[in-house]
């Protein structure tokens, strides 16, 4: 027996079976992969695990104990540990007061603030993570954060590890810390879930495999040895994927976004370059780089302090994002919990939301039955897995979310240009296919878009041209024909970018 064991488990919800009849063990000292589209069972498998939900069937097995775990409290007592796709922190608490959220230590009654930054130096720098405990998370990145949450996790010495898409927002280096401190904990003894879409990383840390389809159990593989990338794939999507980019070339128009000298927070120098009717520009750079500073400051969301950003020849008012919206500029950001679904709102509302204007009668009136007619052609057009419309969109995988908001610009008849922000984080293969099928769809139609991604192979599949930024600037440009993973990332580096300025090397036109 594994020291791991989910035995038969069931769970349901109204309108909707999660999960039906799933059995698979977790041995000690070893990581196991869980992988699956979006929407097929894993985060509820592992709010289970934690706590957050009871199965309605089936039954958890530690170490040969049967356990039943009624709250997160439970499942952190009997050594559990989770990091969800979804963060979950505080914002407003310093690094140091999310690692020791309910275990600050006390001196006379009162919280020995000296004492608490010290262990956390101590435990930060013995990770090899370079985070200032004094800081809020609010103030972190998304990538930064994402490291609180694991090293919150590895530092509660739990028994079982499961990290759900962990890497989706880290940094190379941060990647690379975190598969050291997985491979510390897996000579440690600990049982570990890992799930992931990036199968590069499955094959790389893990030691067996399950697989869901649909709530359930499709395949079990005890060892990864002489498996291929093509084998998990075929059984993850029930179909094959031959290319998953699936790039489709396409008459370009004259230019439609033309961005010129702009400045601001994050910017080392003004930034400028063009996206022409029907292009689709990838914008790729290590965490850190400026990416999405700069698309926040086109969009008009943070301030600009110099240049200008005209859509179609017209110039948009700076820092006003109504008046991008106006224009024909609308902006998809890489936070989706934060920034962009309204979680407690329904699919159909957060699909309907940007284009509500054009479904108003007498100019007051929702037209609540064109308005349900455009989510239900959505919801089937890109294949968005919810109960009904009428579902409360925070309960969606992130997969189906990112889908959601996509529809939403699909809906908005007056899009020109649209700025992507990680398009695929933590998103599966099948669905990945389907949002590039999108973005390509959006493209033919003559919408110009700025695709922001920290996935090379996804920058060069999709995009017909690439620009490189490092440290605030943009350190290079190249034709879909001139990229190639070594001259990208060559920019992208410091030292490369350096080299690039001290030989001269100006980026092509578009």
């Amino acid at each position: 027996m594994s020291f791991l064991e989910f035995q038969g488990i069931g769970k349901a919800f109204p309108g909707v079976r999660a999960l039906s009849d799933v059995s698979f063990g977790v041995d000690a000292g070893s990581v196991h992969g869980l992988l699956g589209e979006n929407g097929a069972g894993k985060s509820t498998m592992m709010k289970i695990l934690g706590g957050e939900y009871v199965p309605n069937e089936g039954r958890l097995v530690i170490d040969g104990q049967p356990r039943a775990f009624r709250s997160a409290a439970d499942a952190i007592e009997a050594g559990v540990a989770i990091i969800h796709q979804e963060l979950q922190y505080v914002p407003e608490l310093s690094v140091m007061e999310n690692l020791l959220l309910g275990r600050l230590p006390t001196r006379l009654g009162l919280v020995d603030r000296r004492r608490a930054l010290d262990w956390t130096r101590q435990r930060l720098n013995a990770l090899g993570v370079d985070l200032d405990p004094r800081a809020k998370l609010k103030q972190l990145s998304i990538g930064q954060r994402q490291m609180v949450e694991i090293c919150k996790a590895v530092l509660r010495d739990a028994k079982i590890l499961a990290l759900d898409e962990p890497t989706s927002s880290l940094s190379h280096r941060e990647t690379d810390v975190l598969f050291r401190l997985v491979r510390d904990l897996k000579a440690q003894g600990k049982a570990m879930i890992y799930i992931s879409h990036r199968l590069d990383e499955i094959f790389e840390l893990c030691d067996a495999a399950t697989i869901f389809r649909d709530g359930r159990k499709v395949a079990d593989f005890p060892t990864l040895e002489g498996i291929t990338r093509d084998t998990l794939v075929q059984r993850m999507v029930g179909r094959e994927i031959s290319d998953i980019f699936g790039y489709r070339p396409r008459v370009q128009g004259d230019v439609r976004l033309a961005v010129r000298d702009v400045t601001g927070h994050a910017v080392a120098e003004p930034i400028g370059f063009d996206v022409r009717a029907g292009e689709i520009v990838g914008f790729f750079g290590l965490v850190g780089a400026g990416r999405s500073e700069t698309m926040r400051l086109i969009y008009g969301a943070d301030s600009r302090s110099g240049g200008t950003v005209a859509i179609d020849g017209k110039t948009l008012r700076s820092s006003d994002i109504r008046s991008a919206i106006r224009g024909g500029l609308m902006y998809c950001p890489e936070d989706r919990k934060e920034d962009g679904i309204i979680g407690v709102r329904s699919v159909a509302e957060n699909i309907n939301i940007s284009a509500r204007r054009n479904h108003l009668r007498a100019g007051m009136f929702v037209n609540e039955t064109n308005e349900a007619r455009t989510a239900d052609i959505f919801i089937e057009r890109l294949r968005i897995r919810t109960p009904n419309r009428r579902q409360e969109i925070r309960l969606l995988s992130g997969g189906n979310q990112q889908k959601a908001v996509l529809s939403r610009w699909l809906a908005e008849k007056d899009l020109r240009v649209l700025i992507i922000d990680e398009p695929t984080r933590g998103i599966d293969v099948g669905a990945k296919n389907e949002i590039y099928n999108v973005l390509y769809e959006l493209a033919e139609r003559g919408v110009a878009i700025v695709m922001v991604s920290s996935e090379l192979p996804e920058v060069l599949g999709v995009s017909d041209r690439v620009i490189v930024m490092c440290g605030g600037r943009i350190t290079g440009e190249f034709t879909r024909e001139q990229a190639s993973e070594e001259a990208v990332l060559a920019r992208a580096l410091p030292e490369g970018a350096a080299r690039a300025d001290a030989n001269t090397t100006r980026t092509v036109s578009p």
